[in-house]
């Protein structure tokens, strides 16, 4: 990618292990990203880039649209549903609701993490800077693809666990929607700042892994925290994707009172703008030499 006058081709690396390049000769077809242009015409040129890129990527194409299936239904084999039972919910609501969590973590989070390690490393990132797309175009642009694979396989299992699993409606729609977009924005901040301690996209697999798991296992996917011991569920309520998950079950089941969603809210904007102060002091726009 370069930049010049008001122009500029974006080019780098694919997410994953593989990678690709968008130039303007051949059969890839050269993207431009005029200055001239409204932040959302930019906005829409960097996403067709990564969307092409991510599409070429076999590696990265498997993580956002197979893995989190298959991980969805993996969970759902293991979850103990007696336990569930007791708290008053069944196996399949669980799935559902955990399930988005997953498709968070694995189509944004991990995917971004990736993404922007492969940029970065390619000067992807340092070259746009020198153009006239700003820092939040350049970042909101590289993960338009994840999250709309994301939104949309969110949309896809909610109408499976309405439609297949005989699950009722979201009770509350407006805070499943507010889970969802809150954990868009939160792992879109939480992949930024992952970079600053990955140094390669090999290296993203295993710096990736802490979040992953400890969301996995204490954020309420697998099992709600509310079930936890006392002591664990008080640590494990303040993860990073615990508001998420909580507000997407409040959203789908129903039974929060105010008090109880207001803080819920709280957390998981105190969490966002926390990420969002990370990224804006530690971010690194080119590698480490």
């Amino acid at each position: 990618m370069s930049t010049g006058t008001g122009t500029g081709t974006v080019a780098g690396t694919g997410t994953g292990t593989g990678t690709g390049t968008l130039e303007g000769t051949g059969t890839m077809r050269a993207v431009d990203v005029d200055a001239r242009t409204g932040s959302g015409s930019r906005l829409l040129a960097l996403g067709r880039a990564e969307l092409t890129l991510l599409w070429r990527n076999r590696t990265a194409l498997y993580t956002a649209l197979l893995l989190p299936v298959a991980m969805v239904w993996a969970t759902r084999s293991v979850i103990p549903a007696d336990d569930l039972r007791e708290a008053g919910l069944t196996r399949n609501a669980q799935t559902m609701s955990g399930g988005i969590g997953v498709i968070l973590l694995l189509v944004v989070y991990y995917n971004l993490v990736t993404a922007y390690v492969a940029r970065r490393e390619e000067l992807v990132l340092k070259r746009l800077r020198t153009g006239e797309v700003s820092d939040l175009e350049i970042l909101a642009g590289t993960a338009l693809p994840a999250v709309a694979v994301a939104l949309a396989q969110c949309a896809a299992l909610v109408l499976t666990g309405a439609v297949l699993l005989d699950l009722p409606a979201p009770r509350r729609p407006e805070l499943l929607v507010a889970g969802v977009l809150a954990g868009v924005l939160l792992l879109a901040a939480l992949a930024a700042v992952s970079t600053v301690f990955t140094r390669s996209v090999e290296v993203a697999q295993l710096t990736t892994l802490p979040l992953f798991m400890a969301s996995l296992l204490g954020s309420g996917l697998f099992v709600p925290v509310d079930l936890l011991p006392d002591h664990v569920a008080a640590v494990c309520g303040l993860l990073p994707v615990t508001p998420v998950t909580d507000l997407v079950r409040f959203g789908w089941l129903g039974g929060a009172g105010a008090a109880e969603v207001l803080r819920t809210l709280g957390l998981a904007v105190a969490w966002a703008a926390l990420a969002v102060f990370a990224v804006r002091r530690w971010f690194r726009w080119e590698p480490r030499r």
